[in-house]
């Protein structure tokens, strides 16, 4: 499983698991909730309507008393009422006055006149000097068809003459009920999707900075040259670190591979400039030495051109990226390169075919031309007297053909390779094997790769460019 599969997995499941428990505490608690307040509301109604009904209690004239007549008025009273988008239209208290007995003396509803209610909680309870309230379903198995009875006891002369309770039905809330759970379950889907939305965000951002820091890691790995990933936090402090192992790693071999070769390199031009040295000591026909200072001479320039590539090769090596790359067509980069190259190197004759190419690439033009003028100069040492170099464009690359042996082909891989070299047509001098690791160097500084392969005749070098 892919590692942003993983963490967008991992989040889901937390997101949603947290989500839903939330949400169903918060569907759960609204029902309870209600109801609280609607209880506490009808404990302040019932006390106020238990002081009310306190003279005609005592008088004994409950039912025709100015309290039953008021609470009837009260019944019939016409409302229509807008509470926050949810319209009441019925006024919903039942009013019930039992004596001290519990028998009842006074009911809104017409029912229970002369009933015995000594044994229902909100009587019973409220008569002992207590809290009395209960809640008694119509239907047994419809929580929605509740009543909550509230009751508070009638008081006078410090004693208690009576009991007044205040019934409600459930279902008159149930709508504002119904709304706040819809409203809950709207907005918690909301922010569990909106929370999806942020973690597919993060998982993206998360997984594309861990992608740079693979194909990062990657490149270090296969010899490539990128510039480092531009990521914040932790994941950048990484790619730092990993970028200075690497130039440690580096330049500790670098340092080893290059005394070993560089010694390897050395050995032949100073062992022929000690051997001609010792002779020029000693008396010689002025046409011996004139030779052998010759090639005493030679074998400096030789020391010159391998110091110089060096140098040359290891600038490039501590360079990360190109530092003024232009977006050139590579057909009108060439024409213009050859016209100096064939001012330079006037023993060669270089053709570009003329190829009608729209493609472009992003380089750095002197670099480019130290590539391509390596190549001319290998392409020259190893090519008969007399023939033609050609360069042309194909594609998104650069080819660069000779007409000479070519290498063999167990040589071809090796190519561009430190130091490595196959012997001249002449059979006794090979090069440094520095002009095509320049080459090599060059090309992965562009993000592009040299392809070497036989033609027979000749061989062709391609210089690959991304688009």
């Amino acid at each position: 499983m892919h590692l942003g599969i993983r963490i967008l997995f991992g989040f889901f499941l937390i997101t949603g698991l947290a989500g839903l428990f939330v949400l169903r505490i918060f569907v759960a608690e609204v029902k309870p909730s209600v109801r609280e307040v609607m209880e506490d509301m009808m404990v302040d109604t019932a006390n106020i309507l238990a002081e009310l009904a306190v003279d005609d209690l005592r008088a004994g004239n409950m039912a025709q008393g100015r309290f039953a007549t008021q609470v009837g008025a009260y019944a019939r009273r016409p409302i229509d009422a807008r509470i926050w988008g949810l319209d009441k239209q019925s006024l919903d208290f039942r009013v019930y006055v039992t004596d001290a007995k519990g028998t009842v003396m006074f009911d809104s509803a017409r029912v229970a006149v002369g009933q015995d209610y000594s044994q229902w909680r909100d009587v019973a309870r409220t008569l002992r000097g207590e809290y009395g309230a209960r809640a008694t379903r119509q239907v047994y198995e419809d929580d929605r068809s509740s009543v909550l009875y509230v009751a508070a006891p009638v008081n006078y002369g410090g004693q208690v003459i009576g009991v007044l309770t205040v019934a409600k039905p459930v279902a008159t809330v149930q709508a504002f009920i119904d709304r706040a759970e819809r409203k809950i379950l709207v907005s918690g889907f909301w922010l569990l999707g909106l929370s999806a939305a942020v973690g597919v965000a993060v998982t993206l951002w998360v997984v594309y900075s861990i992608r740079q820091l693979r194909r990062y890691a990657n490149a270090m790995e296969a010899g490539k040259k990128l510039p480092l990933p531009r990521i914040p936090g932790e994941l950048g402090e990484l790619a730092r670190a990993m970028q200075a192992m690497r130039q440690r790693v580096e330049g500790r071999d670098y340092i080893e591979g290059y005394v070993r070769a560089l010694t390897h390199e050395l050995k032949s031009p100073l062992a022929a400039i000690r051997g001609a040295g010792e002779l020029l000591q000693e008396p010689l026909p002025e046409l011996d030495r004139q030779e052998f200072a010759a090639d005493v001479l030679a074998q400096t320039r030789r020391l010159q051109s391998l110091v110089d590539r060096l140098l040359e090769l290891s600038k490039l090596e501590q360079r990360q990226e190109l530092l003024q790359p232009q977006r050139l067509l590579l057909t009108d980069y060439l024409a213009s390169f050859i016209a100096l190259a064939q001012v330079d190197r006037a023993h060669i004759a270089i053709d570009l075919i003329a190829i009608s190419s729209p493609a472009t690439a992003r380089i750095e033009a002197d670099l480019l031309a130290l590539a391509l003028g390596n190549l001319l100069d290998n392409a020259a040492a190893f090519a008969p007297p007399g023939s033609r170099i050609s360069l042309s464009v194909e594609g998104q690359a650069i080819v660069v053909q000779d007409s000479g042996p070519g290498v063999p082909d167990y040589a071809l891989p090796k190519l561009g390779q430190k130091f490595f070299s196959t012997v001249r047509p002449d059979g006794i001098t090979k090069g440094s094997g520095l002009g095509l690791a320049i080459v090599q160097q060059i090309m992965a500084l562009h993000g592009g790769h040299m392809q070497v392969r036989n033609t027979q005749p000749g061989l062709r070098v391609e210089l690959h460019f991304p688009p």
